[in-house]
């Protein structure tokens, strides 16, 4: 059983989740923490990534390390999407199993699912129909990591859990014009035109898509809620249990910038599947829930980004 004095290595540590997570483990007195940097343990180098687990032999190994992006990073590196991806987990989670670490947790998303589901999304609709195009890479990887881990529980008897996040949003988030998911595109987008004074913001595609998303810190409780349960399912989906429109999350970021400026849509842009919201049944069964509301969430993110010390 985990507990506050178990070696927990956690790979990612820098990345938006991967912080987040970190912060918690440290709020909630977890003392013995291992994390590494990119430039002291490359996880796509898979015998340095081997030796290091078997040295340091982790109760716990947490993996919030993988390339992620939002739809332009993902069609355009499709590539480099599935080799790292595959790399960075097969060297982690086959490693873990060498290094007799019987406790993992592998983070995933909600693209593993198939395209254009028109109802809340259960685990058993994996690899039901097709994936998105536009992210199959990264998908595809994120599938081979979670059947790795559920093979493994089946032969080697390891306790390898997998939690599925719907779009997360928070502190230590990724704003790269090209690179960020839309919530993100939509905060720095509509900062920059009230400081411009710009009369719009562009959203790519129609902005009708319905997307789901979480606030970090409560994908961050679901792992220490998970990490200390034996659970009969390797997949657990994580998600607020509510979708909106894009273009509604677009309005609400205005409003909290108070202002009146107009959404103009790029219909050049795809927009991805139509609809994306996770049944976070099985979660709830096992007593996990989701603690901050949208409006909690984006008031800590907005005022986040505004941090100068994060510039």
């Amino acid at each position: 059983m985990i507990n506050k004095n178990s070696r927990i290595f956690l790979a990612g540590h820098k990345g938006h989740l991967g912080s987040a997570i970190l912060n918690q483990l440290k709020l909630n007195n977890y003392k013995n923490i291992i994390i590494k940097k990119k430039s002291q343990l490359d996880l796509l180098k898979q015998k340095k990534v081997f030796d290091f687990l078997k040295k340091i032999k982790p109760h716990l190994v947490i993996i919030a390390a993988a390339r992620v992006g939002g739809i332009y990073a993902n069609n355009k590196y499709r590539a480099r999407f599935i080799y790292e991806n595959l790399q960075i987990q097969n060297n982690i989670i086959h490693g873990s199993y060498l290094a007799g670490v019987k406790n993992l947790i592998f983070f995933g998303s909600s693209c593993i699912y198939p395209k254009n589901i028109n109802k809340a999304i259960t685990e058993d609709m994996l690899l039901s129909n097709k994936l998105e195009y536009t992210n199959e890479p990264y998908a595809i990887a994120k599938i081979a990591g979670i059947k790795m881990c559920e093979n493994y529980n089946l032969q080697y008897g390891t306790n390898y859990k997998c939690l599925m996040p719907c779009n997360s949003y928070g502190p230590n988030d990724n704003y790269d014009t090209n690179n960020s998911h839309f919530l993100a595109a939509l905060i720095k987008k509509t900062y920059n035109a009230k400081k411009n004074k710009k009369k719009n913001i562009e959203i790519w595609g129609s902005g009708k898509p319905k997307r789901e998303v979480i606030f970090v810190d409560d994908i961050a409780n679901a792992c220490l809620f998970f990490m200390k349960k034996k659970t009969k399912h390797t997949l657990i989906n994580i998600g607020s249990g509510k979708d909106m429109r894009i273009i509604d999350y677009a309005k609400k970021i205005i409003k909290y910038f108070n202002l009146n400026i107009k959404i103009t849509k790029n219909k050049k842009m795809p927009d991805g599947i139509k609809r994306k919201l996770l049944n976070i049944r099985v979660a709830k069964s096992y007593g996990w829930k989701p603690k901050y509301s949208l409006k909690q969430g984006i008031d800590i993110t907005i005022k986040d980004y505004l941090n100068p010390l994060r510039k």
